[in-house]
C-alpha cells in the first residue's frame, strides 16, 4: 500500500496493490496491520456503509459533533470527487480542504480522521461508495457545513463534468457556513 499525504497532514489518500490479468483483479481492501503499518494509525472501525448515488448528486461536508466519525471511504462502482475539511479549532489546517478523485477503476481510498467535515461530489452514474467508521452514526450529533463555503473554497469539479449544479438533500441546502457552524470541541 502506498501513501500519499495531503494539504491536511493526517487525512491520507492510499493506494492498495492490485493484482490483475484477463480473468479480473484481487485487492485487499482492509488489513488492520497493513494500514497501522503504512500510516501510523490503528483504526478499529464498528461500522461499514454503502452509498448508491446518481452522477451530480452532493453529500456533505458532514461531521459528528460527538462521536467523531474516521473514515476510511472507497468507490467501487462509478467515480466520486472526495473531500475533507479541517474543522478542528486550534488546528494549523482549520479551514483548509483536501480532495481527491475516487473510482473503481483507481482503487484509491482516502483516510479522513475523526474530527474532519466529509463530503463527495458523484461523478459518475449508480456510483456504490463504501466507507468504514471508527464511531457509530448519531443523528443528534451530526451537523451539515455549506458544500460552497467561500471561507473554504473547494474546487468542485462541476464544469469538468457537466454538472451544471449538484442535486443537495434538504439538510445540506440549508446547511450554514463553516463561520456560523457549531464546531466539535
Amino acid at each position: 500500500m502506498k501513501v500519499q499525504r495531503t494539504a491536511i497532514a493526517d487525512v491520507l489518500i492510499l493506494q492498495p496493490q492490485v493484482f490483475g490479468d484477463a480473468r479480473g483483479f484481487f485487492q485487499e481492501s482492509w488489513n488492520r496491520r497493513a494500514f497501522a503499518a503504512a500510516t501510523g494509525v490503528d483504526a478499529g472501525f464498528v461500522q461499514d456503509n454503502h452509498s448508491r448515488s446518481h452522477r451530480g448528486v452532493l453529500r456533505g461536508l458532514h461531521y459528528q459533533l460527538r462521536q467523531p466519525q474516521g473514515k476510511l471511504v472507497r468507490v467501487v462502482r462509478g467515480a466520486v470527487f472526495d473531500v475533507a475539511v479541517d474543522i478542528r479549532p486550534g488546528s494549523p489546517t482549520f479551514g483548509r480542504w483536501a480532495g481527491v478523485v475516487l473510482s473503481a477503476d483507481n482503487h484509491r481510498q482516502l483516510w479522513v480522521p475523526p474530527g474532519l467535515a466529509h463530503g463527495f461530489l458523484v461523478l459518475a452514474d449508480d456510483t456504490d461508495f463504501l466507507y468504514k467508521t471508527t464511531d457509530y452514526y448519531a443523528a443528534e450529533h451530526e451537523r451539515a457545513i455549506a458544500w460552497d463555503d467561500a471561507a473554504i473554497g473547494i474546487r468542485w469539479p462541476l464544469a469538468e463534468h457537466g454538472i451544471d449544479a449538484p442535486q443537495l438533500s434538504d439538510k445540506d441546502r440549508v446547511a450554514p457556513l463553516l463561520a456560523d457552524a457549531e464546531l466539535p470541541d
